[in-house]
């Protein structure tokens, strides 16, 4: 496949996730007063109070963030979510005013999952609706906490002064179930729904065990060469990926051939293959 085909593809993608991103927010959040999280939740609060486009404000607000994303290096991070923003204010300004719902919490809940399909397809392409993340990802790297809760703790806030700005505290509440919602898809669509679990593997009986995994869940297994710690003697711990469904089956061939066995699992967000 071609660059250019790649490209387009990408493209292609992240213009029907943002499509489908702006139809959750547009037909069910934004008419139940249910904000989200990030620039696009503080876009809809200024476009409540100022009666100015949301989509207007999401581009404007975006732009000092996708500069200093651009000057840190992520330049095509940067060009697919300039494209992926512009896509989705686009969208969100010309399709129709529809509500399928008044009911509010049908709406933050079909809003957060809608959204969190289109979000997690413009991210698992290569871009983003939310400059904040570009920033919690630089501070992340100077301070000492994550990504993930600098982007919690500025939401917290924004739905804080949403229960202010729509005067209800009920919108700031479905806010947060919509966002905890749109988080889940999110990390579904991006990772897959059969996210694979590594098992490392500390036993005196590789060899069983390993040929145990061929023979009964058809796949293979790396021997990483260790090191104990007490007596210094050489040992091999057995590396092996199985899905999430086959981890209760693994965990019974360990237990078979050696119940001494120490095992660790662990999530593994993506695995690439021939």
């Amino acid at each position: 496949m071609s660059k250019r085909v790649k490209i387009f593809l990408k493209v292609l993608a992240i213009t029907v996730g943002a499509g489908i991103a702006a139809f959750g927010l547009e037909a069910f959040m934004m008419p139940n007063g249910i904000i989200d999280g990030g620039v696009v939740g503080i876009s809809m609060m200024i476009s409540h109070l100022t009666s100015f486009p949301t989509s207007a404000f999401i581009i404007i607000l975006n732009i000092p963030f996708l500069i200093f994303g651009y000057g840190h290096g992520g330049r095509k991070f940067v060009f697919y979510s300039v494209y992926a923003i512009v896509i989705f204010s686009i969208f969100l300004f010309i399709l129709p005013h529809i509500e399928p719902t008044h009911e509010a919490f049908l709406a933050c809940i079909f809003g957060g999952l809608i959204l969190g399909i289109g979000v997690g397809i413009i991210i698992r392409f290569g871009g983003s609706l939310d400059g904040t993340e570009m920033l919690a990802i630089s501070i992340s790297k100077k301070a000492e906490f994550s990504v993930g809760q600098f982007v919690m703790v500025c939401n917290v806030v924004i739905f804080g002064v949403a229960a202010f700005v729509f005067g209800n505290i009920d919108s700031a509440l479905y806010s947060m179930v919509a966002y905890f919602i749109a988080s889940k898809v999110i990390d579904i669509v991006v990772e897959g729904m059969d996210q694979s679990k590594a098992a490392m593997i500390i036993t005196d009986k590789h060899e069983e065990i390993v040929a145990a995994i061929r023979d009964e869940l058809d796949r293979t297994a790396t021997y990483l060469e260790g090191e104990k710690a007490y007596s210094g003697s050489g040992t091999k711990v057995v590396y092996a990926v199985v899905t999430r469904v086959e981890v209760g089956k693994l965990k019974e061939i360990i237990r078979n051939v050696d119940k001494k066995a120490y095992v660790t699992i662990t999530n593994v967000a993506d695995v690439i293959s021939k």
